[in-house]
């Protein structure tokens, strides 16, 4: 249950039980109704501001409203008190025996526990990393990879239908180039001294065992064919290698796709594929031939003083009009992306989410100009730039990585600090913001270090109940049994406890709207923090210890609570996509 969304109803009702009329005698407006925590908790559990957005409109002073809406609502069975304060918030404080019958429903629902039905019978597609094939993966590709698979498992988790797109760039120069690059490492396997990588090729040694395999599958005859052939098969063989390298990447990262789709695919058949998307909008008013004005500053790559085959792109929101097809006849790398698009909405997406490098910010208005163009504005297109990612070592700046030879490789961060540490790391902070990355902060086990922080709350939570078997002789304690027992909480740091679980069905819902899931990282390591303060407590009074011999009612109680943080932090953890440890060492 979101019971702020219950509440919220609960506020609703109470509002009509007032029978307020608005002074112009139209209908009340609750759409600013809103039902949320109190950002100070001492004042309650909920807290609403429906006299102050009401009061206007009926005439009435707001902390009178307030204090009549409250009247009505501390007539609520569940609500422990309703009081008024500033300039009419209504806070409630709920009872015990609510908050008891909640964790009662975390312990039934388990796992699925937060789950929502909010994204039900909608389609989201999210295309996140899309690195291009030329090598392995690298750091600045981490951030956005992280936070496309995080968010795409809220997503799903929050009930949308959601499809992990991966865009392989495997057409245009940079291909070529690695063509080229990887017929350098094909003459070097054959025995010729190469010298130095000429500038302009890819430089790293990853690159040599592609030219090994096609020396190996070859030999010579590569040398002996005409050049277009030759760098063909040079172009096919990197770009599988290549792939299968990221993938294995990815994989490491615990992050995966549903679709790879690849650019060539568009340019096959002569680009018929990009021919009937430009026909499309054409067909709809958004093609016309003409000049461009060159760009202020600088001159762009796809600029020509010549007539092209522009987009409208202004006419739908973008700041200049975009080229398809240049004076020549060859397509822009933008009409690819026009026909990329119009596949996803032929696949019946309703909404589209780019996540994107910080670099690519002048890539926004147009995609969302397209969006629109091709859809008629049906389409609704989100891009979620990420920000770059420093990498330090004891607050020095760390060093490229000699194997990749210009960049840190994702692999390396991985095989340092471990899987879980950099997923959670990359949360931590808002994606739109710089994150600094240390690699002796993010293993340290202290309460400094976030991701450790919340799985010693997993392994803590596994260490209680191998207590709790050892002291009273119990192999596996029963969830119904737990729940029976209840009734026994009424500590306020348990009830406080139990509140800040109650957080998570909203949390899910709300970040998966904001399309925020850096905020289920700051959500489980508050949580962590709450059980940590719980678990030392009892070590500080033995009347507040989770295992009670003497009292197994009791103990069957806390340990109940101590089961819902296990499953939510288990379940958060998840969706972040790293590991709960039952113990660590």
């Amino acid at each position: 249950m979101n019971i702020f969304a219950d509440f919220s109803d609960r506020v609703i009702d109470a509002v009509k039980t007032l029978g307020l009329k608005p002074k112009d005698g139209g209908d009340l407006d609750l759409s600013r109704v809103a039902v949320e925590p109190p950002r100070d908790p001492s004042h309650g559990d909920i807290a609403t501001n429906a006299a102050m957005v009401l009061s206007k409109a009926v005439g009435e002073n707001p902390r009178t409203l307030g204090e009549r809406l409250a009247a009505v609502l501390g007539g609520d069975p569940d609500v422990a008190e309703a009081s008024v304060a500033g300039p009419g918030f209504v806070n409630l404080r709920l009872s015990d025996a609510f908050w008891q019958a909640r964790l009662g429903e975390m312990l039934v629902l388990a796992g699925d526990y937060g789950r929502s039905e909010m994204g039900k019978g909608h389609k989201i597609n999210v295309e996140y990393v899309s690195a291009n094939p030329t090598g392995p993966m690298h750091v600045g590709h981490c951030r956005g990879a992280v936070v496309g698979d995080a968010l795409a498992n809220l997503l799903a988790f929050a009930g949308y239908d959601v499809t992990r797109e991966y865009y392989i760039n495997d057409a245009g120069a940079q291909i070529d180039v690695l063509g080229r690059s990887v017929l350098m490492r094909y003459r070097e396997a054959l025995g010729e001294n190469i010298g130095q990588i000429p500038e302009g090729l890819y430089p790293g040694d990853y690159l040599e065992p592609v030219g090994k395999a096609l020396a190996d599958e070859y030999g010579t005859k590569l040398l002996e064919m005409p050049a277009p052939e030759a760098l063909k098969i040079a172009k096919d063989t990197a770009i599988d290698a290549m792939m299968a390298m990221i993938r294995d990447d990815l994989a490491a990262l615990n992050v995966h796709h549903d679709v790879f789709f690849s650019e060539r695919s568009l340019h096959a058949a002569n680009g018929a594929a990009i021919r009937s998307a430009i026909n499309d909008l054409t067909l709809k008013g958004h093609v016309y031939k003409g000049k461009l004005p060159p760009p202020k500053g600088q001159v762009a790559e796809d600029w020509e003083d010549r007539e092209q085959t522009l987009f409208r792109s202004t006419e739908v929101g973008d700041d200049i009009d975009r080229p398809l097809i240049k004076s020549d006849g060859t397509f822009t790398y933008f009409a690819a992306d026009v026909a990329y698009m119009k596949d996803k909405y032929a696949r019946k997406f309703e909404h589209l989410i780019y996540v994107l490098g910080a670099d690519h910010g002048g890539y926004v208005k147009r995609l969302e100009a397209l969006a629109r163009a091709i859809s008629d504005g049906k389409l609704h297109l989100t891009v979620l730039l990420c920000q770059l990612v420093k990498l330090f070592r004891n607050g020095e700046p760390v060093r490229m990585s000699k194997r990749a030879g210009e960049f840190v490789t994702l692999r390396d961060v991985i095989d340092e600090v471990g899987r879980d540490a950099v997923r959670f790391m990359m949360l931590y902070r808002k994606s739109d913001a710089p994150l600094d990355f240390d690699f002796a902060k993010v293993t340290e086990q202290s309460k400094d270090n976030p991701v450790f922080y919340v799985q010693y709350a997993s392994a803590r939570c596994h260490s209680v109940f191998r207590q709790a078997s050892e002291q009273l002789g119990v192999e596996k304690f029963d969830r119904a049994v737990m729940r029976k027992a209840l009734f026994r909480l009424d500590d306020p740091g348990e009830i406080a406890l139990i509140r800040k679980l109650a957080e998570y069905p909203r949390l899910i819902e709300s970040a998966a709207q904001a399309l925020e899931p850096h905020r289920l990282a700051f959500y489980l390591y508050d949580l962590a923090s709450q059980f940590h303060v719980q678990w030392n407590r009892g070590t500080e009074t033995d009347r507040l210890r989770f295992v009670k011999v003497n009292d197994p009612e009791l103990t069957y109680a806390r340990l109940g609570l101590v089961q819902a943080v296990c499953d939510v932090v288990r379940s958060g953890l998840a969706l972040v996509g790293a590991d709960a440890p039952e113990e660590m060492r």
